[in-house]
């Protein structure tokens, strides 16, 4: 593949606070730790030199892979090394949407390979292992149970159970087959469909299920994927539960950094409660509230403790103590020797809000990388592109932005009447003055007469600009249907379509050419052809 790359400021894609983040602006500087640059990455190898749970780590993920290890060896020693001293993690993590959901899944994982790449490459002396953290705990089932192929919806249709990585997919099979028809005959679509089916064909859990689709995909890579809904990996957590739950003391951290965010202009993306736990079961997950005479109650489910029992809860069951968004990534922290969260744009947004909790439990905040984002094209796509006068960067544009430029750089004809406006503008001064002569306040309504003018000229012009694009109707047909291939119900391809529609056409290659190309480190969105 050829790869061409343009600012994210020229995609009008990415959120203000995004591009601010980007560009360092020193206004959002108290809301991070170090940058996102090789410097950064020094300091943070510093920073998390104490790491204490390298050896609960290796044994959970050892234990969570299980056979899966013979067939990944490279999966197998980066486990392992996670129990030397020099070795750290790059961490991205994501919903368990049924066959990685939209595209930007993979960009988020490649993102981590090749960052872990480029450390060992510029710190050799250490190593470091892409994570992908499976978001099991989290109970949308409806964000994550259908994917887009070819267009078509495909959509795992049953009730939600507690949090998603505890589903079956005993009942998937239907779903399986409607993903796999889109696929057509080829050598890599057969490949594709026994990554697929078995996965998700085995009535394991649809944690157990991603983690073997995901790690078909990228074991060569030496991709590690981790199941934190765990009772040892929890009890680790119990201190910062304990002191959320009893203490309230996320909520007044969050909600200051938030204002203070906010009174700078800046937007947020979450909202800390004065408890951010959920109660967890196999059967359902559900939050956990202060009533108004001091018990904790869990909603809906008609389930209430004292405070001596909540604690004695947490002590004993720390499993059935799920993090909600903001205490999530601190739980991350606590249990991986984490360098860097890579996220998409409003994930990095709500982490600038966490900054402060973090440092009130004296867990080590991760540099936040913006995952790599792109569109993946063709040679005719791009020759069309060239053909029609286009850019890759102008193709970012409004359509309808796109198509009046193109007739004002193709039209025989002056579409603009500034000169005649000119003309008409001087005359109007003329009678200006004439009427102040006569009567000063006559001027208000000669400048009325002249605003209206402006008005009717403007008009005027876009029914010329209207009229001449009839001259160049089949160039803006083609150049609609361009937007329309690579902008797939009017936004980006990453954020609506399915990687299987690319895996069919390049096979493996493909994420090894987005390896190739991408380049965590220097925040440009990358177009493949």
């Amino acid at each position: 593949m050829k790869a061409t790359y343009i600012d994210y400021s020229d995609t009008a894609s990415f959120s203000p606070t995004l591009l601010a983040y980007l560009a360092n602006d020193e206004a959002l500087r108290p809301f991070y730790g170090e940058r996102p640059d090789l410097e950064g990455f020094r300091k943070q190898i510093e920073l998390r030199q104490d790491f204490r749970h390298r050896a609960l780590l290796v044994e959970q993920l050892t234990d969570q892979y299980g056979a899966l290890l013979d067939e990944a060896p490279l999966v197998s020693a980066n486990i392992q090394s996670l129990g030397d001293a020099t070795t750290f993690t790059v961490t991205t993590g994501h919903q368990l949407n049924i066959f990685t959901g939209p595209l930007y899944f993979i960009f988020k994982i490649v993102t981590a390979i090749r960052l872990a790449k480029d450390l060992k490459a510029a710190y050799p002396a250490y190593d470091f292992v892409p994570v992908y953290w499976m978001a099991t705990e989290d109970h949308d089932f409806a964000e994550i149970n259908n994917t887009r192929v070819f267009g078509k919806k495909i959509m795992w249709d049953i009730p939600a159970v507690s949090g998603t990585g505890r589903m079956s997919t005993a009942n998937i099979a239907d779903t399986v087959k409607q993903y796999c028809n889109t696929f057509g005959l080829s050598a890599n679509a057969d490949r594709l469909k026994a990554i697929v089916e078995q996965a998700y064909l085995q009535e394991l859990s649809l944690a157990d299920a991603t983690r073997r689709m995901v790690n078909e995909l990228f074991k060569e890579a030496g991709l590690v994927i981790i199941d934190a809904d765990r009772r040892a990996f929890k009890e680790v957590f119990i201190p910062a539960i304990r002191q959320d739950v009893l203490e309230e003391k996320s909520v007044k951290a969050i909600a200051n950094t938030s204002a203070s965010m906010e009174a700078l202009g800046y937007q947020t993306q979450v909202h800390a409660r004065d408890i951010n736990f959920f109660y967890l079961t196999d059967d359902f997950r559900e939050r956990i509230v202060r009533t108004d005479d001091g018990r904790f109650e869990v909603l809906h489910r008609d389930i209430f403790f004292s405070e001596a029992e909540i604690e004695a809860e947490i002590a004993n069951y720390p499993e059935r103590f799920s993090p909600n968004v903001v205490m999530r990534p601190l739980y991350e922290e606590l249990i991986l020797p984490n360098l860097a969260y890579i996220g998409g744009g409003a994930e990095i947004v709500y982490w600038l809000q966490l900054k402060a909790n973090f440092n009130q439990y004296d867990v080590p905040f991760p540099i936040l990388v913006p995952r790599n984002s792109a569109m993946i094209t063709d040679d005719n796509v791009a020759g069309k592109v060239f053909r029609l006068d286009l850019t890759f960067k102008s193709i970012f544009k409004p359509l309808d932005a796109l198509k009046s430029e193109y007739v004002r750089r193709h039209t025989k004809h002056r579409l603009n009447l500034r000169d005649e406006w000119m003309e008409l503008n001087a005359i109007f001064g003329k009678i200006k003055l004439r009427t102040h002569k006569i009567d000063p306040t006559l001027s208000v309504s000669t400048e009325a007469v002249k605003a209206r003018l402006k008005k009717a000229i403007t008009s005027l012009e876009k029914k010329l600009l209207k009229a001449d694009k009839r001259n160049h109707e089949d160039a803006l047909i083609q150049i609609a249907r361009l937007k329309d291939s690579l902008f797939p119900q009017g936004g980006l391809q990453e954020r609506t379509e399915n990687f299987a529609s690319l895996y069919l056409k390049h096979g493996e290659q493909l994420i090894q050419e987005l390896e190739k190309h991408f380049n965590p480190l220097d925040f440009k969105f990358t177009i493949l052809y």
